[in-house]
This record gives C-alpha cells, structure tokens and sequence, in this order.
C-alpha cells in the first residue's frame, strides 16, 4: 500500500492568501476598491442588479394536492411467496415481524411482479388487479381495507 502515490500534478498546491505584501497579501485577490473588496461586502442570494429577481418574475398560482397524496410502500408477490408459508395471513402485523416494512409505513401496496405458488390471506390497504389476479389463482383470498373516499 505504500507504492501507492496520486499521479504528479494531481494535488494541486492550495493557495494561501492573506498573509504579508508578498504574492497574495494585502487586498487577497478582492481587487482594490468596490462592493465586493469590503468586509460584508456583496449582494445577497438572488440579487440581480436591480433588475426583477427570477423567484419574482415567476407567478405561483394554484393548488396542488401533493401534500395530501396516499403514499404506498410497494411488496410484490414474489416477496410474499419468499417470506410466508402456505396458509398464513399477510397483514400489517405479520410484514412488520418478519421485517418486511417499517413501522412508519402506514400504507402498503401489493403489486403482481412474480409467481406465487402458495395459498395465502392477504389482508392490505391495496392490491393490484394483476396481484389478486395471482393470489386467487394459487387459492388464496383478497381482503382490501376500505379507509373511507380518497378519491380512488
């Protein structure tokens, strides 16, 4: 490991300003009069001169309805035949023990990507047709939990 060296001209020497007349003392590379020179000097984050700033000149209108947006973690099929035995119930409380989800996750979603080969209860939030389509032909059975109207 000690053969290992960065290629010559690859670190680059840092400059140090600041420091005495010679090379870089004095006005440290500010230049020598002016806004910026000056200790506190500048114009703040998105001043433009005076000319119309963009967070200005660009109009916000309306409403959106992302902030109130069902957010679902997704399981497929596959998972479940990986993780559960022939007979058992998938809800909640089982995905969380055998460490499927967290416990923030409050929404789950049960898509149809992969075989399933045994018969389950499936107790969710959500199920794609694809998924049920799947879980009903390996026996198993579909129960989705109905929360109210969320425009679905």
């Amino acid at each position: 490991m000690a053969e290992l060296r960065a290629p010559k001209g690859a670190n680059k020497k840092r400059r140090i300003v600041g420091r005495g007349n010679g090379g870089r003392g004095g006005t440290c590379g500010r230049g020598d009069k002016g806004q910026n020179s000056r200790a506190g000097g500048g114009v703040r984050p998105g001043f433009e001169g005076g000319q119309m700033p963009l967070y200005r000149r660009i109009a916000r209108r309306g409403f959106s309805n992302a902030r109130f947006k069902n957010k679902y973690s997704i399981l497929n099929v596959s998972d479940l035949n990986k993780n559960f035995e022939n007979g058992e119930t998938v809800n909640m409380k089982s995905l969380l023990e055998k460490k499927l989800i967290k416990e923030s996750q409050k929404l789950v979603k049960i898509l149809g990507d992969g075989k399933l080969e045994k018969k389950l209860v499936v107790e969710m939030d959500a199920v794609s047709a694809g998924a049920k389509k799947k879980i009903e032909e390996a026996g198993g059975e579909v129960k989705v939990k109905e929360e109210g109207n969320n425009g679905e």
